[in-house]
């Protein structure tokens, strides 16, 4: 019979230690990031925000490069390689959809994507400082603003102080949505995002850009129950 070796109390408390300093280091041990090369251009960029995507409705998503290095590195300058332009809603959050970390993105965020002068001008800053490639205007399922907006047009009613002026911008969508077969919501928000692209389409900064092929504009829709980012324009 084999004898039995008993682990004594100290023996147990010092094999202890050593897995917690063990675990500890490990926890403090910096996380590999994959490094990745610049997009050379908007269809590599859009595959990159896709993949990402595919990564996060499967709950895969990486390390999302917030490190010291990485912070440090953006000091000097930043390099995003998309701008998502998309709707405030807490739900849909762009580099958590997209699976990207710090400097990834160039993000501006109004209700029901509606643009100002400000956003129009943040827009074109993007292309013509910034250099990037891709501008994707992201709707998404069950959008407040163009509910609100539904609402709205359908009590020939007008909402409460500058939120009206949210509703003056999403209308003209959701007049394009009626008489389309399907749920009118649903419509309107696709119409939305549409509208929008060709709108940005009209800036004269914009549209050069994309005649020399170097800007892609696209429209696209974010699923809340499913995670998933389909292109819609």
């Amino acid at each position: 019979m084999a004898q039995i070796h008993k682990l004594s109390r100290r023996d147990f408390l010092k094999a202890s230690s050593l897995t917690t300093v063990s675990i500890a280091l490990a926890a403090c041990a910096p996380a590999q990031v994959n490094v990745e090369a610049p997009v050379a251009n908007a269809d590599e960029a859009l595959q990159r925000l896709l993949e990402g995507n595919q990564r996060y409705a499967a709950n895969r998503s990486t390390d999302l490069n917030e490190s010291q290095s990485r912070r440090a590195e953006l000091a000097k300058g930043q390099s995003p390689f998309a701008t998502i332009f998309s709707c405030v809603d807490s739900r849909v959050p762009p580099e958590l959809i997209f699976d990207r970390g710090l400097g990834d993105l160039f993000v501006i965020r109004t209700a029901g994507q509606v643009i100002d002068k400000a956003v129009l001008g943040s827009l074109e800053f993007g292309v013509a400082e910034l250099k990037i490639p891709l501008l994707m205007v992201l709707g998404h399922e069950k959008c407040g603003a163009v509910k609100a907006t539904i609402e709205a047009v359908e009590n020939n009613a007008e909402a409460e102080a500058e939120i009206n002026w949210l509703v003056d911008g999403i209308r003209p969508a959701v007049e394009a949505a009626k008489g389309q077969s399907g749920d009118l919501l649903d419509n309107a928000v696709k119409a939305n995002v549409g509208l929008t692209v060709e709108r940005l389409k009209g800036s004269p900064i914009l549209s050069e850009a994309v005649e020399k092929g170097e800007l892609r504009i696209v429209g696209a829709r974010y699923d809340l129950d499913t995670g998933i980012v389909e292109i819609s324009s």
